[in-house]
């Protein structure tokens, strides 16, 4: 009798929570039906303008939004069994669905099943998707109950299709439809809405032009979904997962194909801004990009001249205005339409010999010059508990002589590096390399002087470009500006002028690093960059860097900077042959954008002088000397005939000896 009086009062409470629940649910409904009308045809609009102001993107919002009546049934139908079977029947949430997603979860232990409406997924569309906190979770419920308060089912489904995401910077049905099968969607066949259907899911994994297997098992599995919920017949079913699809994978207008990385780029960057939410009520977001279509164009030009389609062979490239670090162009691999992974962006490499100038700005700041000498010569270093370290020049070139700074710069001197960075100590390099902004993690060893530290592209632009806008640190952006569709503005962009470098010896530096490619310092070795001489047409300042899975190539002037970089996703070691693509796209995209300009270089500070010396001994030119170059010194450290080597100070040999 007592265990059924409880169980009558639980049911008791049960029924009055359940109509509380009710009640409560009632009440949203009504109160939502009483708030303003959202207007989803504008809802998270993002405008995409360039520096011109022109409108590069759109990634929803009313510019290719077809309405539901001229999609294709097959479209509809693949997206409702597929995405929400139960669409007509609920209101905005799937009680069922929730209710078995919750079981399988917790019997499975994990997070397997979902739950999500088209509504609810719509709602979250209407979103940047900055973060998953409960308050974000909380009002994309409460836009869903929003939703289907304003909105007829028809309505609602029209917007989702509309602005999901089909990859590729693809958004909404219409874009896709012409992206992929170049037809509108009213023409898709009942296999190629099949094949769209099951892109938004993960569009990186599911795009046919990528990952054409998975994409065609997860076409299959969709029309046989449709074939059980009774949408098509078994024949049709069968027919269409035989059929051949005609994917075009190319945009009709925007012939800039790698502008798409430059948008992945702008997104990334927009969802760490702090964006009031005031553009959800307004409708949509303007957001004023820094990118320069002509140089967009020029870069992804001088890829694709450069770099053929042939092997896995990839690049990455940035452009940046060294004086803000505006990023003006992107390239984040070979081919949009077959990898969406921006490697300028997010992945980090190692950088080879571009460190050295790092180093050598260090050095000079701690007394080095232009004509500071270290003998090139197989040296090993010896440490502590008899630890050696035995680096080793590109093909194993050395002028067994005392060489200059200017000529070490030329060659790329390994030696000349390692020992600069043992002598100025391991932890003047990772700091110099702090203060340019640098956060990746760098070891305090011998072999940093030679790029052996994993740095990503955007963060290595930008500390070149405070030697390129003569000592003052920038960071790499895509944005300026963001405004609401009101013009309401939610974010602005200001550049703090913060001097980190001197300017004397960025002068000196730049000018050393024109050595790279001057067939006068043509000795025991050659420079480093010589091949590409004869394309250079303005003063450029110019480093690359060679590892066995890397090579990249980075210099600038006054107006820009650029970074390339090329080498195998799955850090394959490079061939000898495949180290000129980096230089080319470089001295290409550099001259492309340059073209017609004056030259742009730096006016020589009051506090430096330049001197005529031998560029190989760094020594005063005599009239012995065939060659002659003038180098520049801060005032008062002008070389002389009588100079020492460093060497006999810090002899490596009579180290080891002793030892």
């Amino acid at each position: 009798m007592k265990t059924l009086k409880i169980l009558k009062r639980l049911i008791k409470l049960s029924v009055f929570f359940l109509f509380l629940c009710m009640l409560a649910a009632s009440g949203l409904y009504i109160y939502a039906k009483m708030s303003p009308k959202l207007e989803i045809k504008s809802a998270n609009a993002f405008l995409m303008y360039d520096t011109e102001q022109e409108l590069f993107f759109q990634g929803s919002g009313n510019q290719e939004w077809i309405a539901l009546s001229d999609i294709s049934p097959y479209m509809v139908n693949a997206t409702i069994s597929t995405e929400d079977k139960r669409f007509f029947d609920h209101y905005g949430f799937d009680l069922i669905r929730i209710a078995k997603a919750v079981y399988i979860n917790i019997t499975s232990r994990g997070k397997k099943e979902g739950a999500s409406t088209i509504s609810q997924q719509y709602a979250r569309n209407l979103f940047l998707d900055f973060n998953k906190t409960w308050e974000r979770k909380i009002k994309e419920m409460w836009v869903t109950i929003e939703l289907e308060s304003h909105y007829s089912k028809e309505e609602i489904l029209e917007g989702y299709l509309n602005t999901i995401n089909y990859g590729h910077g693809m958004y909404g049905i219409e874009n896709a439809s012409r992206f992929y099968f170049a037809k509108s969607a009213r023409d898709l066949t009942l296999a190629e809405a099949a094949m769209l259907t099951g892109i938004p899911k993960s569009p990186n994994n599911y795009s046919p032009l990528t990952n054409y297997e998975i994409a065609k098992k997860r076409q299959v599995n969709i029309l046989y979904m449709m074939y059980k919920n009774e949408y098509i017949t078994k024949e049709e079913y069968e027919q269409s997962a035989q059929e051949e699809l005609n994917l075009i994978g190319a945009k009709e207008k925007d012939t800039i194909t790698s502008i798409s990385y430059y948008q992945d780029a702008v997104m990334k960057e927009l969802k760490s801004l702090n964006i009031p939410e005031s553009y959800l009520e307004t409708g949509g977001l303007k957001i004023y990009t820094n990118l320069d279509q002509n140089a967009q164009k020029i870069l992804e030009e001088s890829v694709n001249k450069n770099l053929t389609s042939e092997n896995d062979l990839q690049t990455a490239a940035v452009m940046m205005d060294p004086t803000t670090g505006k990023v003006l162009a992107t390239i984040g691999g070979k081919d949009y339409t077959k990898s969406q992974y921006n490697r300028a962006v997010s992945s980090y490499r190692q950088v080879g010999s571009t460190m050295k100038p790092l180093l050598y700005y260090a050095a000079l700041e701690n007394g080095f010059t232009s004509s500071t000498t270290f003998t090139s010569e197989a040296t090993t270093f010896t440490f502590a508990n008899n630890k050696t370290y035995s680096p080793q020049n590109y093909g194993n070139s050395y002028g067994d002589k005392p060489i200059s700074l200017a000529t070490a710069i030329s060659y790329s001197d390994n030696i000349y590096a390692v020992k600069t960075h043992m002598f100025l100590g391991e932890e003047t390099l990772v700091d110099i390399s702090k203060r340019l902004g640098i956060t990746s993690k760098l070891d305090q060893v011998p072999s940093l002087a030679l790029g052996t530290a994993s740095i990503n592209m955007l963060e290595f632009a930008s500390a070149y470009a405070a030697f390129a806008n003569e000592g003052y640190k920038v960071t790499a952006n895509f944005i300026q500006k963001v405004e609401d569709l009101k013009g309401n503005v939610l974010f602005e962009r200001k550049y703090d002028k913060e001097g980190i470098l001197n300017k004397n010896l960025t002068f000196i530096l730049s000018n050393l690093l024109t050595t790279t490619y001057d067939a006068d310092y043509i000795d025991y070795s050659y420079p480093t960059a010589l091949s590409i001489a004869p394309k250079i047409k303005h003063t450029l300042a110019l480093k690359s860097g060679t590892t066995d899975t890397d090579h990249w190539s980075i210099g600038y002037n006054k107006d820009i900077v650029t970074a390339v970089w090329c080498g195998y996703d799955d850090n394959q070691n490079l061939n000898t042959n495949e180290y000129k693509y980096s230089r080319n796209i470089w001295v290409d995209a550099m001259e492309g954008y340059l073209e017609g300009k004056e030259d742009s270089w730096y006016d020589m500070p009051n506090n430096v002088v330049g001197v005529l010396v031998n560029p190989i001994t760094g020594k005063p030119a005599t009239n012995q000397d065939k060659v002659k170059k003038i180098l520049y010194y801060i005032r008062g450290s002008e070389p002389s005939a009588t100079d020492t080597v460093f060497d006999e100070i810090y002899d490596y040999k009579n180290q080891e000896s002793q030892e």
